[in-house]
């Protein structure tokens, strides 16, 4: 390896083409600031700004005592892992598909027509549908849009106020695409934890105090912990971001329409930046790929602007899919069913684990259930395994890869009462083996 250059931007030229020819691999150590300042006969500090951008761009990451190394492609853990065998699946975080209308069917009604490049980019009835829903919520003027899901919508809202380097405040934990929205974006995080209200206030006023210029936060049946926000929470995050309207404010209500929690709105009207997202994947199908953004004007022409320069649009079949089963009655219907189901179904599984010993002190909303263990959670999820359950450990869905969950998430969408007593059982024992073994 020899690098070469005199400025800052030669030198990091000289990483990234070798880089690109191969020369430097990913893992591969660049050379002390120092060593490498000496060598060429430069500052020590067009080195570091060298090095400085080459973080930036994503070429290169630094790890403390560890020097600067050329950065690899993040390994991310994804939802809805296929799991294998005779396992009782409570890990994929997938809806009940029971619980889910027929797509193909509503593709068939209505009017369709092939679009050409240069029609509006939201169906008409789509977007009268989407105004109206936003605006029980939103007193003051916004736009709407639609994106490739609410994971595209954060993205391009955060790439469009943003850059690599920012410091964004995410839940903790944290629904795993944000996590690696995040990493793979460079994006640093500022994890804000929660309770069963939702995002704790003193620990957003930390991190908007350390510089956090985003925020994303979830209203309500948050992924993994089922919270949503209370009426006062809400009102108490709302005060603390007021104090910095400069910061753009993310919700992700991705479990709108079979919520069982009212929708209490955390941006403040003082905030200049705003989105607020619905998806509609988790009660119309995980292959309906698509999102409706309520913005300020500012925010939708830049988000606009970056879904303009793909295909302009997003799907008009998706979205003429969307629009009838939105304005379906039967679907109404089947979403109030969903409602009660998904809240049954959770509530009889903390109910069992109570019943074993193990306290879950809120009743969560969604799809998951998040259980509090006092023993290595990565030691539960292989026990629970060779028992037959298959559950997802907690530090996945931590915003610090080094840091460590004391958590297992469960997916009660589809549970059963017999499955419920049986996991609660094991659940139990599995805990009670692992607390003999270190004792």
């Amino acid at each position: 390896m020899r690098i070469r250059g005199t400025t800052a931007a030669e030198i990091a030229g000289s990483v990234r083409d070798q880089v690109a020819a191969g020369e430097l691999v990913p893992h591969s150590s660049l050379p002390p600031v120092r060593a490498l300042a000496a060598e060429l006969g430069v500052n020590r500090n067009t080195v570091a700004l060298a090095y400085r951008r080459l973080v930036e761009a994503g070429v290169a990451e630094t790890r403390g005592r560890g020097g600067t190394v050329i950065a690899a492609v993040p390994q991310l853990a994804r939802e809805g892992v296929a799991v294998g065998g005779d396992h009782v699946d409570l890990a994929s975080g997938n809806p009940d598909p029971q619980l889910l209308p027929d797509i193909l069917a509503a593709a068939r009604r209505g009017e369709y027509s092939q679009p050409l490049y240069g029609v509006p980019a939201n169906d008409a009835g789509l977007d009268a549908w989407a105004r109206a829903d936003f605006a029980e919520d939103i007193d003051h003027p916004f736009r709407t849009l639609v994106t490739h899901g609410a994971v595209d919508a954060t993205e391009r809202l955060l790439n469009a106020h943003l850059t690599r380097g920012d410091l964004v405040a995410i839940e903790d934990p944290c629904f795993l695409a944000s996590i690696g929205t995040l990493r793979l974006n460079g994006y640093r995080s500022a994890p804000v934890r929660v309770d069963g209200a939702g995002m704790r206030p003193d620990a957003l006023r930390a991190a908007l105090q350390a510089g956090a210029r985003a925020v994303v936060c979830t209203p309500r049946a948050h992924n993994p912990t089922g919270a949503s926000l209370t009426e006062k929470r809400a009102a108490d995050l709302r005060t603390i971001l007021a104090e910095h309207p400069q910061v753009l404010v993310i919700e992700d209500d991705h479990f709108s329409a079979v919520s069982g929690r009212p929708y209490h709105r955390v941006t403040p009207p003082s905030s200049a930046r705003w989105a607020l997202v619905r998806s509609v994947s988790k009660f119309l199908g995980p292959d309906l790929r698509l999102a409706l953004v309520a913005s300020d004007a500012e925010t939708a022409a830049r988000l606009e602007a970056r879904l303009s320069a793909g295909t302009t649009w997003v799907s008009r079949l998706l979205q003429h899919i969307t629009r009838e089963l939105l304005l379906d009655p039967r679907v109404h219907e089947l979403h109030e069913r969903a409602r009660e189901v998904y809240a049954l179904r959770s509530g009889l599984l903390v109910e069992r684990l109570h019943a074993h010993g193990i306290d879950v002190p809120y009743r969560p909303d969604g799809l998951n259930v998040w259980v509090e263990l006092d023993v290595d959670p990565r030691a539960a999820v292989a026990a629970l395994a060779r028992r037959g359950w298959a559950v997802r450990p907690g530090h996945l869905f931590a915003p610090d890869p080094a840091a460590h969950q004391g958590a297992i998430r469960v997916t009660a969408s589809t549970i059963t009462e017999p499955q419920a007593d049986a996991f609660a059982a094991e659940l139990a024992a599995v805990v009670a083996e692992l607390h003999s073994a270190t004792n």
